[in-house]
């Protein structure tokens, strides 16, 4: 598999290879099945970029049955400095062990929203996974409890993650050069 490629004009370098993804989502899947023992978590997926992630996470965990449901977001910066308003807004949570999976964290805002709002419903328990984690981007901060991999401050593309819709569908994790 080439390390570099080019494509629609876009130059790419292999960040993660699809085996590596593969290996380091199970050793995440392995700890979320660990600590779920006995419970019905709620994995709240944060659209667009976590859907394939997030599916690879769930088939991954072993014997704790969960249930699915997405969020989605938007950060209109032109027109409200930045504000965070719901898209598709979460289903009630109160009572329930809830993880919200991102496909990747950067400076922190939307996934705040997203926290602060999740916790005013009191949940039973709050937690994080990402598939990304970029602290050295962070301007509010935020723990993450299950991350796959940090990242120095790098654009990425693949494995649902986008530049403009486009290079979803690649299985690797790449950069743009």
């Amino acid at each position: 598999m080439p390390s570099q490629k080019e494509i629609e004009g876009y130059k790419l370098e292999l960040l993660y290879s699809k085996e590596k993804i593969e290996e380091a989502v199970q050793k995440v899947a392995q700890r979320i099945s660990h600590d779920y023992q006995g419970k019905h978590p709620l994995f709240l997926g944060v659209l667009r970029g976590c859907f394939i992630f997030l599916s690879d996470l769930v088939r991954s965990i072993k014997d704790v049955p969960l249930e699915v449901d997405f969020v989605q977001v938007s950060r209109y910066v032109e027109t409200t400095g930045g504000d965070v308003q719901w898209v598709k807004t979460p289903p009630p949570c109160s009572g329930k062990d809830v993880v919200v999976v991102e496909d990747i964290v950067d400076e922190g805002p939307t996934l705040s929203f997203v926290l602060r709002d999740l916790h005013s419903q009191l949940p039973a328990s709050l937690k994080v996974c990402t598939l990304l984690n970029k602290p050295s981007r962070r301007k509010i901060p935020i723990f993450i409890d299950y991350g796959v991999f940090d990242i120095p401050d790098l654009f990425v593309v693949g494995y649902g993650l986008d530049i403009e819709g486009r290079f979803r569908e690649l299985p690797e994790i790449y950069f743009l050069k």
